[in-house]
């Protein structure tokens, strides 16, 4: 079998290096939590997904009343898949923009649906 490899570029832009793989989501702006700036996040710990973390966040939602046909197309289900393979918990998640909360969804549900 093939290993597929991330290929990562930097790109200097006004002097500040940024970092583009597959994994690695931009947001539109910069967020301050718990002391840090978030421009950036890491996604690479969508590889280690398996059905028990689906479950898991499938479990979530019930608990906390939102039901849905297809809970990986929601906007909370990929929330709480975010903040489990990354390193940022839900409460930061919840305070994104609209825009950037959509970008999190987008990667979370690509990475799902995306070929291979």
């Amino acid at each position: 079998m093939e290993e597929k490899k991330n290929d990562v570029i930097e790109i200097k832009k006004n002097g500040v290096v940024e970092v583009n793989d597959e994994f690695t989501l931009k947001l539109s702006r910069t967020y301050e939590f718990e002391g840090e700036k978030i421009s950036t996040i890491d996604f690479s710990g969508l590889d280690d997904v398996t059905a028990e973390t689906m479950i898991k966040a499938n479990k979530t939602l019930t608990v906390s009343g939102d039901v849905s046909v297809l809970p990986e197309n929601s906007l909370h289900y990929a929330l709480v898949m975010a903040a489990d393979c990354t390193a940022y918990p839900i409460e930061f998640y919840k305070k994104l923009k609209p825009r950037d909360a959509i970008k999190v969804k987008n990667m979370v549900t690509s990475f799902f649906y995306g070929e291979e």
